[in-house]
């Protein structure tokens, strides 16, 4: 088993006693007093409260974390969120573990290239207890629970959605993408910090007038007074993490934080625009070849009408000789020169029956083409992406869900 970081345990024991003090002030009959100060109820979120102290608390975090916006109102909200949030996890029976707790208060402490203690203590130094932020990483790590469990299997992402996603990448063509920018400056281990911390904010924005402003507010970049918005840039010529991010967002969606020389960028897509095929450079030709000893054209359609994909001549080839059928995945210049002409006028997924080898028929087919776009891009991290899109959406939504039915009073 993990060890346990001595912060950690710290912070529980802090919650614990904490919650001790409240109850023996009510008891000694301070109660009345203490109810008029930070620990009063302001907010009520079904059956559960938001004390005054709370938010306080939360709107140190954000100014801490250098959050943009009106932190005030962004406090508030949270909270109720993550009231909702956690509410939802119980109803599933949800609870964070201390081994959790201590991964997610490592995982937040390493946007800032920092450990726990030594983050919990930069906290502390602006105000913010421990324990406070301990709260706010367990509802994350219940709500992050409690979506996996509700969508992840509707939220399954097909190689038919990879395929797609390459396709923009310039498979059929390429594309450009129109952005916004936010560079936040890390020339020193202190500004790096600095600007993890704000990354990590900034792609909780939810909207393009938001995300300007926050451009306009704390981006180094030159295109601050325009609220981070530059001009049309070609796909290919982002670098490929970054390609990969943008291929799966939809208009308005962010990316994650990039590490750039002496800086941090964040991206918001405002518009992803297709291009003519014309514009994009084939690297690589997949096609498949089966031969047909002895067979006519008659011969060659008949197979020809059995197949959707390259991947059905491996069925129609069972049983078979391996040398009947090959498939090769080759630069344009090393294809031999007849199936090169055939495979010029050939979509993906093409057939041919006009070759011959020998006294064989050849069933010729076109599986797909590469271009130096997609032939960089890694399948694994565009799935991921797609993934985190599509069970972000569940998320979004079924939040928003929760408040509609929630029942919310302001005590104030």
């Amino acid at each position: 088993m993990q060890r346990m970081s001595p912060s950690v345990t710290k912070i529980a024991i802090s919650r614990l006693t904490r919650l001790i003090s409240v109850v023996a002030l009510v008891v000694m009959g301070t109660g009345p007093a203490l109810a008029q100060g930070q620990f009063e109820p302001v907010i009520r979120v079904n059956d559960k409260s938001i004390t005054a102290y709370e938010l306080e608390q939360r709107l140190l975090l954000l100014q801490a974390l250098g959050a943009p916006g009106n932190l005030a109102e962004e406090a508030r909200q949270r909270l109720i969120d993550e009231r909702l949030q956690v509410q939802a996890a119980d109803a599933l029976g949800l609870t964070a573990t201390e081994e959790g707790l201590q991964e997610g208060v490592a995982e937040f402490a390493a946007r800032t290239n920092t450990d726990a203690d030594n983050f919990l203590a930069t906290l502390a130094a602006r105000g913010v207890a421990p324990e406070s932020f301990v709260d706010f990483v367990e509802a994350g790590l219940l709500w992050r629970e409690v979506i996996r469990i509700r969508f992840a299997p509707r939220a399954q992402i097909s190689e038919d959605d990879v395929d797609r996603a390459v396709a923009l990448a310039g498979q059929q063509g390429g594309a450009r993408v129109l952005l916004s920018e936010i560079i936040l400056p890390a020339r020193s281990p202190e500004e790096l910090a600095a600007a993890e911390a704000r990354a990590a904010e900034v792609v909780q924005i939810n909207g393009f007038e938001a995300f300007s402003a926050a451009a306009r507010n704390i981006s180094a970049s030159s295109s601050r007074p325009r609220g981070g918005r530059i001009d049309w840039l070609p796909l290919n010529n982002l670098p490929p993490p970054l390609r990969a991010q943008l291929l799966t967002l939809p208009p308005g969606g962010i990316t994650e934080p990039l590490r750039l020389p002496n800086a941090i960028a964040i991206f918001q897509l405002r518009a992803l625009e297709e291009l003519p095929p014309e514009q994009s450079e084939v690297v690589a030709v997949d096609y498949a070849r089966f031969l047909i000893p002895g067979g006519d054209a008659g011969d060659a359609a008949r197979v020809a009408a059995r197949l959707d994909t390259c991947d059905d001549l491996y069925g129609v080839a069972q049983g078979l000789p391996e040398e009947l059928l090959t498939r090769d995945v080759l630069p344009p210049s090393d294809v031999p020169a007849d199936i090169a002409r055939e495979l010029e006028t050939m979509d993906d997924n093409e057939v041919s029956t006009r070759l011959t080898s020998g006294n064989a028929r050849v069933v010729l087919m076109l599986c797909g083409r590469s271009n130096a776009v997609s032939a960089e891009l890694d399948r694994s991290e565009i799935r991921r992406q797609l993934l985190n899109q599509r069970l972000a959406g569940f998320a979004e939504a079924y939040l928003a869900e929760l408040r509609a039915d929630a029942v919310i009073v302001e005590l104030e």
